[in-house]
């Protein structure tokens, strides 16, 4: 598993509109990071490089389909 250290920097999207209901992304020298944006003391979710890449290809698939007809 992935291991993130302490003290990365968080970024949250700029899709978020500004408000606490986004994701947020870190990145280390080997490893990126997920986290809800309203419990950045909760769980995270942590990549390695392969893992982010399958986690992002994932994420677009299921972006475009809830856009199907919009």
């Amino acid at each position: 598993m992935a291991e993130l250290p302490g003290d990365v920097t968080w970024r949250r999207s700029s899709f978020g509109g500004g408000g606490n209901d986004c994701v947020e992304v870190a990145r280390s020298r080997h490893a990126f990071a997920v986290r809800d944006s309203k419990d950045a003391a909760g769980p995270r979710l942590a990549f390695g490089a392969a893992g982010w890449s399958s986690f992002g290809r994932a994420v677009q698939r299921d972006s475009s389909r809830s856009q199907v007809g919009t």
